[in-house]
Order: C-alpha cells, then sequence, then structure tokens
C-alpha cells in the first residue's frame, strides 16, 4: 500500500524558511517524476516543483531562485527546501509521485504552509 505522507508544514514570517519533507511508505516502479504542487484559497492546484528520475529540476517560475527540490536516491523521499517565503506562497502543499509502466498518479494529503507578512 502506497502512502505519501507529508511534513514540515507551518506558520512562518515573510522572509523565512521551511523544508518539506515526503515519505513514501510503500514500493513504487518506475518512478518518472517527484514534485510539490500548491493550493492557494480558492485557487487552483498549481506546480510548485519537480525533479525526474533523472535527477532533471523544474521550477514554477513564481519559486525560481527561492525554493529547491530535491531527492533521497532511493527515491522513497522527496524534499523541498523552502527560503525567502512570501506571503503569496500561502497554501496548502501536496507532494506528488507519477510512476510509468503503469502510468499512476499518487497524491499525499497534503501539509499547510501559512506565510505571514
Amino acid at each position: 500500500q502506497v502512502q505519501l505522507v507529508e511534513s514540515g508544514g507551518g506558520l512562518v514570517q515573510a522572509g523565512g524558511s521551511l523544508r518539506l519533507s515526503c515519505a513514501n511508505s510503500g514500493t513504487i516502479f518506475d518512478i518518472n517524476t517527484m514534485g510539490w504542487y500548491r493550493q492557494a484559497p480558492g485557487k487552483q492546484r498549481e506546480m510548485v516543483a519537480a525533479i525526474t528520475s533523472a535527477g532533471t529540476t523544474n521550477y514554477a517560475d513564481s519559486v525560481k531562485g527561492r525554493f529547491t527540490i530535491s531527492r533521497d536516491n532511493a527515491k522513497t523521499t522527496v524534499y523541498l527546501q523552502m527560503n525567502s517565503l512570501k506571503p503569496e506562497d500561502t497554501g496548502n502543499y501536496y507532494c506528488n509521485i507519477v510512476a510509468v509502466r503503469p502510468w499512476r498518479v499518487y497524491w499525499g494529503q497534503g501539509t499547510q504552509v501559512t506565510v505571514s507578512s
């Protein structure tokens, strides 16, 4: 049974930092990408950062230079280091894993990040 569990969210002042973690408790074969999405109240869920199986990273323009995604070599945990946080970074952050053969998308339950001004 695959379960993605996020942690590390919380309340932080603008300019502060948080580190999110997402641990996979099961076994997922043929991982294509691991990533983080976020959803602010009244807005659609958006991609924040992603890392491919080859290690290539991709970031939303709004977080480039401030956020860093990484993962462990076993691809069981993905991290999101968030620096220089802004109030507009506030939202529920979800971990995402996309596997191929068969194609399947896994989601975590989300962790809340609140940045105060």
